[in-house]
C-alpha cells in the first residue's frame, strides 16, 4: 500500500463499498496496474445488496447469464433467475478469483470523507482507522440503506418488526399472524414463500405493481458443461439477452403508447390466478405499465389468492398495540410486521458524509436533486466518483451493464491524473466543471419528459421529492457505454499543486482536449 501520512493510511484510490461496484472497481484497478487500493466494507462479508438482502425466495429478476461480470462468466449458475444464495456465492467467488481480499478492510464504516484542497487529497474518517486517498470511487449502491416509514404508534406494537433487508432469520413465522408492508420486488418474493408458514398474511397495498410472469427454470447440468467446455455459447447467450432488452427501450423511453399489449398480457397473467372479481380489481393498477417497476413472479398472484392470505389496498397509517390501522379504517391484528419499503434511493445517506472543496456536503450540493456528469462525477468533489450514480439505474436491464460502463470511466480517469501528474502522486485532480454537469443533467432530463416514468402517471422511487426524476437512464445501455468510454478532459478543471508553498491552482484543460469536445 502507499505507506502512512499524519498518522493516516495514505492509497491512491480508496473504493467505498463491496458489492458488485466495488467489487468491479477493484478488478479494475489490478487490471489497470494499480495494486495501492483499499476496499472499504462497513459488514464482514463482501456482496453488498445480495449479502444484505437474504429474505425467503430472494432471487434477481434479471437472467443470471446477464446479472454477472463479462470478464467473470459463470457457466454454472442453478438457475435461469438465480437466488440470492447464489448471487452471493458468485460475488465471493468473484473476490477469490482475481484476489481482491488482502484489499479488503471488513469492518470499516465510512464515517466521513473530506477533500483537502491544499494537499489535494481525500482524507476518510472510518469506524476502525483513518485513511487518506488520491481518489475515491463510492460504490455504496442506492439499494444499501432501507427505508422505514414514521408510522404512529409503531415504537409501542408488542410484536416482531423488521425490514426485508435485515430479515431476523431467528424469529419463527410459523403459526403467526403476519403483516406485510408493500408490494415492491421484495415483497412480491416475500409473500409467496412465507404464506404456507404463516397462521394469516395480510398484505398492505398502497399501490398495485404491474407483474409479468417468472419464466425461470433449473438449468441443467448438460447445458452447463457446454458453457464450461464452448464458452463463446455462453456469450452468445448473454449478447442476446441484451439485445432483446436492448429492442425494448424505446418503447419505455419514447413510445410509452407501445406498452399497451405488454399491460394486456399482465392482466391475462392476473386472470390465469386471481378468479375474484374484486381481488382482481384491487390489483389493477390505474398506470401505464413500466412506470413504476415491472415486477416478475410466477407466485405472486397464487399467493393472494390463498384463503388465508388478505389484502388490504391501502397504506398502513397507525399502529394501535398488535393492532393495524389502514388508511382506509381496515383494522388487521398481526403477530409480526415485515417492511418491504424500498430504500434510500434518492437521497443517498452516505452523501451526508461527503464534504467537497468548497466545505459543503454532497447531500447540501444535492439538495435540489441529484446530478452527476455522466452519472460519476459531481461539481465541487474533485477526484470522487460514485458507482451507480444519479440517472444510471435502468427500468429493463442489468445494472451490472452500466457498472462496467462506469468502470471505464473510472479507468480512463485515472488515465488520465497519470498522464497530468507531475510526478509527485496525487498532486493532481480533476474537478468537474459546473457548467458540463448542468449540460449533462439538462440532456438527461431533456429526454427523460417522453418516457414512461415520467408521463406514465404514478408516483415511483425513480423520482425525487420535486419529482424530478434522478435515477433512471433514459436511453439504451449501449449508448450508455460509449457516453462513458473516455473521459472529455474538457469538462473538467485540472487542479494542480504547484509552488513550494503547496498551494493549489487551477489549470485549463488541454487545447487538445478541448479541441476534441
Amino acid at each position: 500500500m502507499g505507506g502512512r501520512e499524519h498518522g493516516r493510511e495514505h492509497v491512491r484510490v480508496a473504493v467505498i463499498g463491496s458489492g458488485f461496484g466495488g467489487l468491479g472497481a477493484a478488478v479494475r484497478l489490478r487490471r489497470e496496474g494499480i495494486t495501492d487500493f483499499v476496499v472499504l466494507e462497513r459488514a464482514d462479508s463482501v456482496g453488498g445488496t445480495w449479502r444484505d438482502n437474504s429474505y425467503p425466495g430472494c432471487a434477481c429478476d434479471v437472467p443470471s447469464h446477464l446479472y454477472s461480470f463479462s470478464f467473470a462468466p459463470n457457466p454454472d449458475w442453478p438457475r435461469t433467475f438465480s437466488g440470492q444464495p447464489a448471487i452471493r456465492a458468485y460475488l465471493e467467488h468473484v473476490t477469490d478469483t482475481f484476489g481482491l481480499r488482502p484489499h479488503i478492510r471488513f469492518g470499516h464504516e465510512v464515517m466521513l470523507m473530506r477533500w483537502d484542497t491544499e494537499e489535494l487529497r481525500w482524507e476518510i474518517d472510518t469506524s476502525a482507522g483513518a485513511f487518506t486517498a488520491d481518489v475515491v470511487v463510492s460504490a455504496t449502491g442506492p439499494l444499501s440503506d432501507p427505508k422505514m416509514p414514521d408510522i404512529p404508534g409503531l415504537d409501542e406494537f408488542p410484536g416482531k418488526v423488521f425490514h426485508s433487508a435485515r430479515w431476523d432469520h431467528d424469529y419463527d413465522l410459523r403459526g403467526k399472524r403476519v403483516a406485510v408492508i408493500g408490494t415492491g420486488a421484495s415483497a412480491i418474493q416475500i409473500v409467496p414463500a412465507i404464506a404456507p408458514k404463516t397462521a394469516r398474511l395480510t398484505l398492505f397495498q398502497r399501490t398495485p405493481p404491474w407483474v409479468m410472469p417468472r419464466t425461470d427454470r433449473a438449468i441443467g447440468s448438460l447445458e452447463r458443461r457446454l458453457h464450461r467446455q464452448l464458452p463463446f455459447t455462453q456469450a452468445a447467450r448473454r449478447g442476446l439477452l441484451w439485445g432483446i432488452r436492448e429492442l425494448q427501450v424505446s418503447a419505455f423511453t419514447k413510445r410509452p403508447n407501445q406498452l399497451g399489449l405488454i399491460e394486456s398480457l399482465a392482466k391475462a397473467n392476473m386472470a390465469r390466478s386471481i378468479k375474484d372479481p374484486a381481488l382482481r380489481a384491487k390489483l389493477t393498477p390505474s398506470y401505464r405499465i413500466g412506470c413504476k417497476r415491472i415486477l416478475l413472479s410466477s407466485e405472486y398472484y397464487p399467493a393472494l389468492a390463498r384463503p388465508d392470505v388478505d389484502l388490504v389496498a391501502s397504506g398502513l397509517k397507525e399502529v394501535r398495540g398488535s393492532v393495524l390501522v389502514a388508511a382506509d379504517g381496515t383494522e388487521t391484528e398481526a403477530d409480526a410486521i415485515i417492511f418491504g419499503t424500498g430504500f434510500h434511493v434518492t437521497e443517498l445517506p452516505v452523501a451526508e458524509r461527503v464534504i467537497g472543496a468548497d466545505g459543503q456536503t454532497l447531500a447540501d450540493t444535492w439538495k435540489n436533486g441529484m446530478q452527476a456528469l455522466r452519472g460519476a462525477t459531481a461539481a465541487g468533489f474533485p477526484n470522487w466518483m460514485t458507482i451507480i450514480g444519479p440517472n444510471t439505474g435502468l427500468g429493463n436491464s442489468s445494472m451490472i451493464l452500466m457498472i462496467e460502463s462506469q468502470l471505464n470511466y473510472m479507468a480512463d480517469y485515472l488515465r488520465q491524473l497519470s498522464l497530468l501528474g507531475d510526478g509527485r502522486g496525487g498532486r493532481t485532480a480533476l474537478a468537474a466543471r459546473p457548467s458540463a454537469v448542468n449540460q449533462w443533467n439538462r440532456h438527461v432530463q431533456a429526454r427523460m419528459e417522453r418516457t414512461v416514468w415520467n408521463t406514465g402517471g404514478c408516483t415511483s422511487w425513480y423520482l425525487d421529492a420535486a419529482g424530478r426524476n434522478t435515477t433512471v437512464w433514459p436511453g439504451t445501455t449501449g449508448e450508455f457505454r460509449r457516453a462513458t468510454l473516455t473521459v472529455d478532459l474538457a469538462e473538467y478543471e485540472v487542479v494542480r499543486v504547484r509552488g513550494r508553498d503547496g498551494t493549489a491552482q487551477r489549470a485549463a484543460a488541454p487545447a487538445a482536449a478541448e479541441g476534441a469536445a
